[in-house]
């Protein structure tokens, strides 16, 4: 699930990046080119209710493409994506639009 929130004083929109708890994660990180694709630099949290979230700052007029990493083992993608693109690896990648 993605959550948008955009600043009025900068480019800038917050976005709440959450995974469900079915995909039974002991770690999930955000992976996308937004981080140049490190599958270390944002680690979600798990939530109260076993969910996973993750708010980052992003640049508006942009898009991003990204994926779930769970377990550092197993990729998703998110239902709630503005859109997907083929990655190259046989499999789509979820893109937001902000």
């Amino acid at each position: 699930m993605l959550e948008k929130k955009y600043l009025k004083t900068k480019p800038i929109c917050k976005v709440t990046f959450t995974a469900p708890h079915t995909w039974d994660g002991e770690s999930i990180a955000v992976v996308g080119d937004f981080n140049g694709w490190s599958e270390g630099n944002n680690l979600m949290k798990r939530q109260k209710d076993g969910s996973f979230k993750l708010t980052l700052d992003l640049e508006t007029g942009r898009e991003y493409q990204f994926r779930y990493l769970v377990n550092k083992t197993e990729w998703h993608n998110d239902e709630a994506a503005d859109k997907y693109s083929p990655n190259g690896f046989g499999e789509d990648n979820s893109v937001i639009v902000v």
